[in-house]
């Protein structure tokens, strides 16, 4: 959620001088009192309810412990099988996974973290860290994504020169290069993101309990280069996903169509398959949707219309309400990826129990 630039004073107004001052401790500076005690008056503005908290803690430790399990087991699955680990989508299939399990570990146990605590995250070497590894795995993810599209539009449309044109070589440089454009753009964001950083700002809270963009960059003044980097690419990188994912899947659903015009029965299946992937296609770009929306809004409206029609009390609820919506929604992809690309065939499923069958006797 993109949070509005005359937030950041609002905030640090309300910590400073609506929260109770930090009694002194011979152990522990006034300094560091206080950055807490604004960190928890964050936190309180953004979730005033115990229930609520409770809740979230449950939700995200369910999501990433059910998330890891779904991952690990497909993974082990695909990597222990000789019959699947040389299929280029479950190659491709192999390197989601492995974007989804380091984008889960490092999102999960943050957010909890800062939910028991009842506390922001702090700004420092972490907040850095996690930055960085979701910027890259969330391109990752992307680039995958579509070069699985295209993978299924090349066996299905191109049977015959499938294996010519997909080579276990070409295969291992496409999946180098997801992550060699990946680490590019978030080499280059982190780089135009450090000209906003001060060491004064070092150990003070952030507008949220994930140091996702929109939050780091309010916490560092909003440089304006990285923005609009960040923006561009973005969106470059999204709307190439869903053009080579609609066409992919609109050229497999007419050669469907067209092979076995006199079934209509078949016709619908193929419909069906293409309106899944498509609907799930949706749901895992949804917060990357949510973000280029309000992006885009932002950049309408302008800092002085919206500081005119800014009501604090109102806004800041309405934004922290929708960052811990959009951190939710950013744990559903992982989720829902190896169901979607995995278990949902046949052969994964059908792998899975010889494996530990296998497994079993071996022990014996």
């Amino acid at each position: 959620m993109r949070f509005p630039r005359a937030l950041p004073s609002f905030i640090l107004w309300s910590a400073v001088y609506a929260c109770p001052a930090p009694s002194q401790d011979a152990n522990i500076t006034s300094d560091a009192l206080q950055l807490l005690d604004q960190g928890r008056c964050l936190f309180r503005s953004m979730l005033p309810s115990d229930t609520a908290v409770q809740v979230l803690v449950c939700v995200f430790v369910v999501m990433t412990i059910i998330s890891l399990i779904i991952n690990g087991c497909t993974l082990f699955s695909l990597g222990s099988s000789e019959d699947l680990s040389w299929e280029p989508r479950f190659a491709l299939l192999k390197n989601l996974i492995v974007s989804d399990v380091l984008l889960i570990v490092t999102q999960g146990p943050t957010v909890a973290y800062c939910l028991l605590q009842k506390t922001t995250l702090p700004y420092g070497a972490w907040c850095i860290s996690q930055f960085f590894i979701n910027t890259v795995c969330v391109f990752c993810t992307i680039l995958t994504i579509t070069c699985m599209a295209l993978e299924r539009y090349l066996y299905v449309c191109k049977a015959i020169y499938y294996l010519v044109i997909l080579t276990t070589k070409r295969l291992y440089f496409i999946i180098g290069l997801t992550w060699l454009i990946s680490l590019s753009f978030s080499v280059v964001i982190a780089a135009l993101l450090s000209l906003g950083h001060q060491s004064s700002l070092l150990g003070k809270p952030i507008m949220g309990l994930l140091c996702e963009p929109d939050t780091l960059e309010a916490h560092l003044g909003f440089p304006r280069s990285c923005a609009v980097f960040r923006k561009v690419v973005g969106l470059t990188v999204t709307l190439l996903c869903i053009c080579s994912y609609s066409f992919s899947y609109i050229r497999m659903y007419q050669e469907a169509r067209n092979a076995v015009q006199p079934f209509q029965q078949v016709n619908k299946r193929a419909r069906k398959t293409v309106m899944f992937y498509c609907s799930m296609l949706l749901l895992q770009l949804l917060p990357i949707f949510l973000k280029i929306g309000s992006d885009a809004l932002w950049e309408l409206e302008g800092n002085m219309a919206m500081f005119r029609s800014l009501d604090y009390t109102g806004d800041w609820t309405s934004a922290g309400t929708l960052h811990i919506m959009l951190l939710v929604m950013l744990q559903v992809p992982p989720c829902i990826n190896p169901l979607v690309y995995g278990l949902r065939n046949r052969e994964v499923r059908e792998a899975l129990p010889r494996l530990l069958r296998r497994r079993r006797r071996d022990n014996r």
